[in-house]
């Protein structure tokens, strides 16, 4: 019983990181609104590998205005995606560890507070 209970809150997670995404693609919700309504479930690799994605939309703002190519490859890569989690279903495992290279924790904190900020900060100047 308690699996099910978790695959369902998977589905009901990956369903709505599918609106989240379609949402930034349409510009009807900002990539950092996106992230504030983003499921905070660490144990699910496909949320943490979409997540990534996410980030690497903002991040990449800068060649995304000068590269229109580049941007429409994104593009065409997140709704690719979104499309995938529109129904609850997982990543393929080659997107996932595309992430996990580069990643080896979730990015996504469970709560964004004060004391999240700060060990967050610490970790990535090395303090």
């Amino acid at each position: 019983m308690q699996n099910s209970n978790i695959d369902a809150q998977y589905i009901k997670d990956r369903k709505k990181v599918s609106s989240l995404i379609l949402n930034v693609l349409t510009q009807k919700m900002s990539v950092l609104d996106a992230l504030k309504d983003y499921p905070r479930n660490l144990a699910d690799p496909t949320l943490n590998a979409a997540f990534h994605a996410l980030v690497h939309f903002e991040a990449d703002e800068d060649l995304r205005n000068s590269d229109v190519l580049y941007r429409d490859e994104q593009d065409a890569y997140l709704e690719d995606i979104a499309n995938i989690l529109s129904d609850g279903s997982a990543l393929p495992y080659n997107i996932i560890e595309e992430y996990n290279k580069y990643h080896k924790e979730s990015l996504i904190y469970p709560n964004i507070d004060r004391k999240t900020v700060f060990k967050r900060l610490k970790k990535m100047i090395n303090l």
